[in-house]
């Protein structure tokens, strides 16, 4: 530890010397600081803030859930003109077009960031990124015809490719290396809990009212998000605000002298610096081993949790019980898939940083599997005209053990580690294109959902989601290196195969 005139013996992150004098400080070794009124603080420096500023940046999350989970609620009810306030009921066409075109809108809503965020800065793309939600909520409100719906979904998409694209990069950049997988979930999280608002508030009151609950989010977001919460304090570095780097830090760590954080600022500075004289290009991904390995690899996990059939399942989650004949009511087994969504990814922040995220990915990955091959089972009976009246409560079982085992793994992991695999020079252009893949993936299987049934039945769709997951297994298991508890810098040396 370094000593100087001002501050004695800092210990960072740990013990904050105010007073006193150098022998005082000597008393103890790393970790026994002998702790003295008016020399030493007698608790270490608090992560509360840490965690309020990714809880805040993360309602922007909780709004992309709420418009994920819309259409399960909204859609019987624009199909029954006594609750919709359309003036004609939607067709089947056009529900296949409300349920996709949201995807479809995310995966250009990274195109829109790529240089957003690294022009004005993951804050301010973030803010500017939320008000299409609310113009899309009041599209709704007003709407009299599907256009209408249609236009907003587009746009509320975009939203949220954006939101999934810039909102890893900004909780990876103020997060500390002990928490930052932690986190990392929070994207997932907030996001589950806003599918839950969907499914609690949506089938019980009307369509105008729930979408004028549904503007409250997103406003609150951009007062708070805007008016209390600091910019990524790499950013600041990477256009030359050194003080205001040091301010966003210095409140982010709960800080009060910028002695006490500048032993992090440079290694910040350091890394963006190396970062800014190599400032790459989206080839240059492909011109180096790490980053290549990193590409496929965030790549991977974000197809494979598009291909485990997930939105298909949180789009149409209310039509696939009502399909299925369960004996409880579709909307109330909608209602208990959001909570087990939330509790349990909720479990997930606590545990990833302590059994790292690649035995949780394979764990998610084989309870998928038998969650979606039960799944199919039951269909192939139902279809076959087999009696399933026995059987009611496997569909919903299997959809339950399925989001269970999602929210372990597959659903906030992924978005965790594309936060964390790039470095600083080609961050943005490989999250862009990533989150871009991943949306565009899950445009495709909302849309032709439909079609596929057709062609091969439920059972067999569902049977192929669950070979997917199975394939997802043998991805990580095959590699996907750990990264608990590893720097950033750690982690590029680590995909490059530096000691």
């Amino acid at each position: 530890m370094s000593e100087t005139k001002e501050h004695p013996r800092v210990v960072p992150y740990r013990y904050n010397v105010v007073a006193g004098s150098e022998e005082d400080a000597k008393k103890g070794s790393e970790g026994q600081v002998d702790i003295q009124i008016g020399k030493f603080d007698a608790l270490p420096p608090s992560r509360a803030f840490l965690y309020i500023a990714a809880c805040t940046g993360n309602i922007a999350a909780f709004t992309c859930g709420i418009t994920l989970g819309w259409t399960s609620p909204v859609l019987p009810k624009l199909q029954d003109l006594s609750l919709s306030p359309l003036s004609e009921v939607v067709s089947v066409s056009d529900a296949g077009w409300i349920g996709s075109l949201l995807p479809l809108g995310a995966s250009l809503g990274p195109f829109i960031v790529g240089a957003a965020a690294d022009k004005i800065g993951r804050k301010k793309t973030l803010l500017l990124g939320n008000i299409p939600f609310i113009v899309g909520f009041l599209l709704n409100i007003m709407a009299t015809n599907v256009y209408y719906l249609l236009v907003s979904r587009f746009i509320c998409g975009v939203s949220v490719g954006l939101t999934f694209t810039v909102l890893p990069m900004y909780t990876g950049e103020i997060a500390e290396d002990e928490v930052r997988g932690t986190l990392g979930t929070y994207l997932q999280l907030f996001t589950v809990i806003g599918l839950l608002f969907s499914f609690v508030l949506g089938p019980y009151i009307p369509v105008t009212l729930f979408n004028a609950a549904c503007i409250v989010v997103p406003s609150i977001f951009l007062v708070a998000f805007f008016f209390f919460i600091p910019e990524s304090p790499s950013f600041l570095l990477s256009v030359g605000e050194t003080d205001a780097a040091e301010q966003a830090l210095m409140k982010l760590r709960n800080r009060s002298a910028p002695s006490e954080v500048r032993e992090e600022l440079q290694a910040m500075l350091v890394e963006v610096n190396k970062s800014l004289d190599s400032k790459g290009s989206f080839m240059d991904i492909f011109k180096s081993k790490g980053l290549l390995k990193a590409y496929l690899l965030s790549n991977g996990l974000l197809v494979f949790q598009q291909v485990s059939g997930i939105n298909v399942v949180l789009f149409f989650a209310q039509t696939i019980f009502q399909d299925a004949g369960v004996a409880m009511k579709p909307e109330l087994c909608t209602i208990m898939i959001g909570v087990v969504q939330v509790v349990f990814t909720g479990l997930t922040s606590g545990l990833i940083d302590k059994q790292g995220k690649r035995l949780l990915l394979m764990l998610s990955a084989v309870g998928m599997t038998v969650a979606q091959g039960g799944l199919a089972y039951y269909f192939y009976l139902k279809d076959s005209d087999s009696d399933v009246s026995a059987f009611t409560w496997l569909p919903i079982a299997c959809l339950i053990g399925y989001i269970i085992t999602f929210c372990l793994g597959f659903g906030p992991i992924p978005w965790a580690v594309m936060g964390e695999m790039f470095p600083a020079n080609v961050k943005s252009v490989a999250s862009m294109t990533t989150g871009a893949t991943c949306w565009f993936l899950a445009f495709l299987l909302t849309k032709y959902f439909s079609a596929v049934v057709g062609l091969i039945g439920k059972a067999g769709s569902f049977g192929l989601f669950g070979g997917c997951c199975a394939l997802a297994f043998a991805f990580v298991y095959k590699f996907l290196p750990e990264t608990k508890g590893k720097s950033l810098q750690e982690i590029q040396d680590m995909l490059s195969g530096k000691s």
